[in-house]
Order: C-alpha cells, then sequence, then structure tokens
C-alpha cells in the first residue's frame, strides 16, 4: 500500500457546542454520534467523521482509552471543512442554509466545472459544499 486510502476523520475546533449542535445535526443534517458536554461533538457523515472539539479542553487534558493515552490537540482560529454535494443539489441547499439564517460568503464556479459555495458555522468555521469533480482535473 502506498498511500492512504481516504480521510476518516475531520476535526474542528468551535466554542459553543449548543449552537454547533442543532447546526450540524438539523440544518446540515449530519448524525450525531457522541456527545461530551464541554469537550466533544461527533457526527457521521458519509463513511467519514467529522469531530467538533472545545480546544481549550482538548489541548489540556487526556483521556485514556484502554490504557493509552489520546495526545493532546486542539487548533485556535477559523478551520475548513468541505462536504461534497450532488451538483443537482447546490440550489436546494443554498436555499437551505438562507432560509436557516446562513449567509452564503462566496459561490465559486471552477475552471474545471465544480462549483463551492461557502458559509461558516456558529463558530466562525469556513464550510464548503462542492460538486463531487472539484478535485478532477
Amino acid at each position: 500500500m502506498t498511500q492512504p486510502l481516504d480521510v476518516l476523520e475531520t476535526t474542528m475546533c468551535v466554542h459553543d457546542f449548543e449552537s454547533c449542535r442543532p447546526f450540524y445535526r438539523d440544518l446540515l443534517g449530519l448524525e450525531e454520534v457522541a456527545y461530551q458536554p464541554e469537550r466533544h461533538l461527533f457526527f457521521r457523515c458519509g463513511r467519514g467523521m467529522l469531530l467538533l472539539f472545545n480546544a481549550e479542553e482538548t489541548a489540556r487534558h487526556q483521556p485514556e482509552i484502554n490504557g493509552a493515552l489520546l495526545p493532546l490537540h486542539g487548533t485556535h482560529g477559523a478551520g475548513h471543512v468541505a462536504f461534497r454535494v450532488p451538483a443537482d443539489e447546490m440550489d436546494t441547499w443554498t436555499a437551505k442554509l438562507t432560509a436557516g439564517g446562513v449567509a452564503i460568503e462566496s459561490v465559486v464556479n471552477w475552471p474545471n466545472g465544480a462549483q463551492s459555495i461557502y458559509f461558516r458555522d456558529p463558530s466562525g468555521n469556513s464550510l464548503e459544499f462542492a460538486t463531487p469533480n472539484l478535485w478532477t482535473s
């Protein structure tokens, strides 16, 4: 094997789980898998996982799992994640986000024919809905 098969987890840090929880679960429709108040909120997204952490907690405390300590981690400032969305659903998502009070920051039509829409979560992270052909030539 010469390279990893896929991205298993994507992590971002948030500062307000109470506003991010309904945003990701109810507005974006992701399946909530685990929630530990003040520490983490995990969602399933397709075959992968979106892990939201409170960096103030995960940068200071290492939980032990089966005798092994998890490494400290966390970032500060806005993170970014792009979600793969079918091209024929981009307008529907734009309308749903707008109706949910989410501002669309930018719409980009890429040279290869892909399209992206950019918006922010309640913690200020940059989110992108992109058509599946974004990374094709």
